[in-house]
């Protein structure tokens, strides 16, 4: 038997013309390498139905910081209201504070502000109208099934978050008056700091606002959009939410504290809803 040298296995090995099995992996390895990278994606965050977990945990660790904040610093509720309040020479010398919030007395910006407020509502009535005709096709596809699944968990957020929490437990039990309602802006009632529930105000209290989380669920509803839609009517969307907690705060009828927390409580209760969903999905087929 005629043996081969060894240099000649070697030649072989990387000539592309021989059938060997490791000359032709080299070929494919080298060309390969020689191709230009595919371009590279700007990162993005992911939206809240595609990371609930992760939005869970940033915007919960967000929520209580912006708490602790307005609690230990309250100046920073009074100085902002301050901006809006318009004070005048009492009549009696009594000693009370008199004045008004300026902008409250507008007539277009009282038109406006009801039309945010019903903005939510009607978000809420095309979602349903979408679930009935989804739910009735004969024969739906997976993502029509996808789609009548996410709607249904943004309406419980929505009925979670702004009805039951927001409206339904800390604006009856936060005792917060307003800032129209305190004695350092017109009112009677004492000033007490976020979060603090020694307030007097027994019944729709400041501490939450209740419009700025509708309209931070409004928010929620942007990444859900039709990509074709979302160009258009996303940006207009979003600035009617945030235009919302401001004139709450304009009007007096809230602090900025109020206002920003109202308005973060519904994305927080939003991502929990999809967090829980995707665990208690995973841990019915585990």
């Amino acid at each position: 038997m005629i043996r081969k040298p060894l240099h000649t296995f070697r030649s072989d090995a990387y000539n592309p013309s021989t059938p060997h099995k490791t000359g032709f992996l080299m070929m494919n390895f080298m060309h390969l390498s020689n191709r230009p990278l595919p371009p590279s994606r700007p990162w993005r965050f992911a939206p809240i139905p595609q990371a609930p977990l992760l939005w869970s945990v940033a915007l919960s660790i967000l929520w209580i910081a912006l708490l602790k904040l307005f609690y230990l610093h309250p100046q920073i509720d009074l100085a902002v209201a301050g901006w809006f309040f318009d004070r005048v020479t009492c009549s009696s010398a009594s000693g009370k504070v008199c004045g008004l919030f300026f902008l409250a007395d507008q007539p277009l910006l009282g038109v406006l502000r009801k039309i945010l407020f019903y903005l939510p509502h009607l978000a809420a009535v095309i979602l349903i109208g979408v679930w009935v005709v989804k739910a009735h096709h004969p024969h739906p596809s997976a993502r029509e099934r996808q789609m009548i699944g996410t709607i249904k968990l943004a309406l419980l957020s929505l009925l979670l978050g702004p009805g039951l929490l927001v409206n339904g437990a800390l604006k009856e039990w936060s005792g917060r008056p307003r800032p129209y309602q305190t004695d350092l802006f017109g009112g009677h009632d004492a000033f007490v700091a976020a979060g603090d529930f020694s307030g007097s105000c027994g019944h729709n209290c400041s501490f939450i606002s209740g419009e700025a989380a509708g309209a931070g669920w409004l928010i929620c509803l942007v990444p859900l959009l039709p990509v074709r839609w979302r160009r258009w009517v996303g940006p207009p969307l979003i600035a009617l939410a945030l235009l919302t907690p401001l004139l709450r705060v304009a009007f007096g009828g809230h602090y900025l504290s109020d206002a920003v927390l109202g308005f973060l409580s519904s994305p927080l209760v939003f991502a929990l809803v999809f967090a829980l969903h995707r665990l208690f999905s995973q841990l019915r087929y585990f």
